[in-house]
């Protein structure tokens, strides 16, 4: 059986694959692009923007504002899925234009923006509009930025790439919450000066990608094969100019429906981490500045293992470590549900956390990467993470009503049942594609 893979010179070739436990030999050394660098920075200066506010955010709602749980889960979902409303046509604008850096610019400005309305909103709906105007500028730019990413990498080295890009982002967003922990300690309830801190790094990040960061192509330029990335003197060719509108076609592409599917399913039952956190400090008690750290060791495990699983992925198969990172996602579950409080235990759901993310976040895009046309590449990315946005800003909202009708504990464990039925459903919708063998 065949799978049919996007080439990222153009084209596509049928790649066989191959049987389980056997492996391709990788015939190039692995060469990381400055691109790719470069990106990783500014996600990492973003990511400690972002991830500064989101590690005091739970608290910051429920505690110093006093809203309540389901007030958090509306907000929390905003912070999941608002980035959904524009993926897709942001990728869509990045394929058409074919240079995604300036699209790519306009969302990490957004984000920037929403920085200077942290300071002024005190109210439930004011946090609402800049939470949104955040995500939204999230969802502009992370496509874009994900094609830049694969039209910069060796097709052989997809999901290692990406895994160094998501080691880089994810220092930032380790850095992010130890950050915040900080300034907590030194001022007590000191918000708003983690909301300026915020600002000066999201304004460092877009100079960086503004400056220093090339306007690559994504698409082929002519007929004699140039490649993505290619200089700006080279003219594009008319006839590969992608029609306007969102071809509904894409999504019969071999594998990338399938995948879409099972990430939609797989993100209906993908709890925020604010309610992962919530759910430790109700059951242990300990004391609110404390909290940002458990946003640092999430993050650390993530760093740590992005590119370990990156190889993995590129080796044993993208959608086994995919599904696999799912069942660390349960394990977390159940042991945060459990009666078990104290360092080890939290330490652990911390560990599993953090290898779901370092198995599926950068290995969904170089997957789906692999299985849309190059002339689509940020369409179907964008698809991918519309689906996953989409379907965790629902779990979101869904597990705060949960936890008002049935308490932290019992709320975890009946998601965590309802996520084994969702892995075991989404291993035979993924196998039926054949996407569970490794094709590189």
């Amino acid at each position: 059986m065949y799978i049919s893979m996007s080439d990222r010179n153009g084209g596509k070739r049928d790649l066989q694959a191959l049987e389980p436990g056997a492996v391709e030999p990788l015939k190039r050394p692995f060469r990381l692009s400055p691109v790719i660098i470069w990106l990783g920075v500014v996600s990492m200066l973003t990511d400690v923007s972002s991830e500064s506010v989101s590690a005091i955010l739970p608290l910051y709602i429920t505690g110093f504002l006093g809203l309540s749980t389901i007030a958090f889960g509306f907000l929390d979902g905003i912070n999941q899925g608002a980035s959904a409303i524009v993926r897709m046509a942001a990728g869509y604008a990045s394929d058409r234009i074919g240079r995604p850096k300036g699209v790519a610019v306009a969302g990490y400005g957004l984000s920037m923006l929403a920085r200077i309305g942290l300071l002024f909103a005190g109210g439930f709906w004011a946090l609402t509009a800049v939470v949104t105007a955040d995500r939204i500028g999230k969802g502009i730019r992370t496509a874009p930025r994900d094609a830049l990413i694969a039209v910069s990498a060796q097709p052989e080295y997809l999901a290692r790439h990406f895994g160094v890009h998501r080691m880089l982002d994810n220092i930032g967003a380790a850095g992010g919450p130890l950050l915040a922990f900080l300034i907590l300690m030194l001022i007590p309830n000191g918000y708003g000066t983690v909301f300026v801190v915020s600002l000066a790094f999201a304004v460092i990040g877009v100079a960086v990608l503004t400056l220093l960061v090339p306007n690559l192509r994504t698409r082929r330029t002519d007929r004699a094969g140039r490649g993505a990335g290619e200089p700006d003197s080279v003219r594009p060719d008319s006839k590969t100019r992608p029609a306007w509108g969102f071809r509904w076609r894409l999504l019969r592409e071999p594998g990338l429906g399938r995948l879409l599917v099972a990430a939609g399913i797989l993100g209906l039952l993908t709890v925020g981490d604010g309610f992962i956190y919530l759910v430790l400090q109700d059951r242990d008690s300990f004391a609110v500045q404390w909290f940002p750290l458990l946003y640092v060791g999430t993050n650390v495990v993530f760093l740590l293992l992005a590119i370990p699983l990156g190889r993995l992925a590129d080796r044993w198969g993208k959608a086994r470590v995919f599904i696999i990172g799912h069942v660390a996602l349960l394990a977390c579950y159940l042991l945060a549900a459990a009666p078990i409080g104290g360092f080890g235990p939290t330490v652990a759901c911390l560990v599993l956390l953090g290898a779901f993310y370092a198995a599926t976040d950068g290995v969904l895009s170089a997957l789906a990467s692999q299985l849309t046309p190059p002339d689509k590449l940020a369409t179907g990315l964008g698809a991918a993470q519309t689906v996953v946005a989409l379907s965790r800003m629902a779990a979101s909202v869904g597990f705060g009503v949960l936890w008002f009708a049935l308490g932290p504990a019992v709320a975890m464990v009946v998601v965590g049942t309802c996520l084994a039925a969702g892995v075991v459903a989404s291993w035979y919708i993924l196998r039926g594609g054949m996407l569970l063998r490794p094709a590189t």
